[in-house]
């Protein structure tokens, strides 16, 4: 399962944000997007986890949760 999250902190790290979701599970990927000219977060990313029990509990338990100055926002990433 893909998922999105949003309004992170534009100084979290990519490894902050595996750490986040590890606690749930198996990571299959972890992947900020970086603004191609500043190399700088673009304040949202993407996290796979295989196991839907998994991905689920991490959307439920994440979504809203304050990290740094924001309040994160988590759910399933939708298929372009």
């Amino acid at each position: 399962m893909k998922i999105l999250v949003r309004n992170l902190d534009r100084n979290v790290t990519e490894a902050e944000l595996q750490t986040m979701f590890a606690e749930f599970g198996t990571i299959d990927s972890c992947t900020l997007v970086l603004d191609k000219e500043t190399n700088k977060s673009k304040g949202f990313g993407f996290v796979e986890m295989s196991d839907p029990t998994e991905a689920n509990a991490a959307i439920s338990k994440l979504h809203h949760k304050r990290i740094g100055k924001n309040a994160i926002k988590v759910k399933l990433a939708e298929d372009k």
